[in-house]
């Protein structure tokens, strides 16, 4: 599966601690061949390694009328998983109660405000659901060399406890992403990256609009987005609907700051400090993401990374941020890193 989405947008970023980019270079003169050895790296979090299973679908040898319908069919999974999410939510908060109401009359007085807070979780859920639905109203026409027809079912129905899992990640990737609260996370994981971009193609040297730089697995898209602003053509790449969803959201259909807000922590119904902190707000996005300098060349793929960049020698800098662990094997990632930049390209990767 492979489309091209359309992405007429445009802008920033800041933090905390600093971690460490690491740097790969492909030596000029070195036509194809064996990458170097990879050294070691156990930075980081995992992101997608179950999808793992999902992605083997499309590698198998399939006609292209079956695997057509098996992309119309996926398509339509994570549209269903979208719509399910208030009735899953709302049923674990059900069941919640029952749990509170079982206790002895004596136990339930200690608690007076855990059934009033329950009702505020629940007008939270309602929220997030009518968000989710804005976010999945146009996805049919989102790709420029893809349509999706209506699969004529208009009943939702259960969602699996994987692809529930999976959205609400994905609503937690708002926060880092485009959010004022995921600030200090996006200084420490995308500014180093950013800083190498920098430092390798600075802008005295070289005419950056003509810098091709990749970003597989870029999720919500925030760091390719953080590229182009600086005026490099910039690519994201991502396989999951969840994520290519609500980026297409993000950069295509949000035209003011924090003109929306989500409540992320509502799912979360342990380790919180006060109860308060469960039903917490955030506003996105940050920035306008249509303030891009004019000119500015930012696109967006759906796909796997290994099947979509097949030619050689295209790309002159590859940034990967917690990407490369969610290989089951992270040589075919690295070797195809390789082959894709041209010779003299860098590879930055932090995680």
């Amino acid at each position: 599966m492979a489309a091209a989405c359309a992405v007429p947008w445009k802008a920033v970023a800041a933090g905390q601690q600093q971690m460490e980019a690491g740097l790969g270079r492909r030596q000029k003169g070195s036509e194809g061949g064996s990458p170097p050895s990879p050294g070691s790296n156990s930075n980081g979090q995992c992101w997608e390694h179950e999808e793992e299973a999902e992605r083997a679908l499309y590698k198998q040898r399939l006609s292209p009328r079956e695997e057509e319908r098996l992309e119309n069919e996926h398509f339509w999974k994570i549209i269903n998983a979208f719509g399910y999410y208030g009735t899953s939510i709302h049923e674990r908060v059900d069941r919640t109660e029952r749990q509170f109401r079982s206790l002895p009359d004596n136990q339930q007085k200690l608690l007076p405000d855990f059934l009033p807070h329950l009702d505020r979780i629940r007008k939270c859920i309602d929220h997030n659901q009518q968000i989710l639905q804005v976010i999945v109203n146009d996805c049919m026409h989102m790709f420029e060399n893809k349509e999706y027809a209506d699969d004529g079912k208009k009943v939702i129905v259960p969602a699996s406890t994987f692809d529930m899992d999976k959205l609400k990640s994905t609503i937690k990737q708002f926060i880092r992403d485009w959010s004022e609260d995921g600030k200090a996370e996006r200084d420490s994981c995308y500014q180093p990256i950013i800083n190498e971009v920098k430092k390798n193609f600075p802008r005295e040297k070289c005419d950056v609009s003509k810098i091709n730089v990749l970003v597989p697995g870029a999720g919500l898209g925030r760091l390719a987005w953080e590229i182009a602003n600086l005026g490099y053509c910039c690519q994201g790449n991502e396989w999951s609907l969840f994520m290519l969803f609500s980026s297409n959201f993000v950069l295509n259909r949000c035209s003011q700051v924090n003109s929306f807000k989500l409540y992320p922590w509502i799912h979360q119904f342990s380790n919180n400090r006060r109860s308060a902190d469960q039903i917490r707000q955030i506003h996105f996005p940050d920035v306008n993401p249509h303030d891009l300098p004019s000119g500015v060349n930012l696109s967006m793929v759906a796909g796997d990374f290994q099947e979509i960049y097949t030619e050689r020698d295209m790309w002159d800098c590859i940034a990967t941020c917690f990407f490369i662990d969610t290989a089951h094997n992270i040589i075919d990632y690295i070797e195809t890193i390789w082959k894709i930049l041209k010779p003299g390209g860098i590879w930055i990767n932090l995680g």
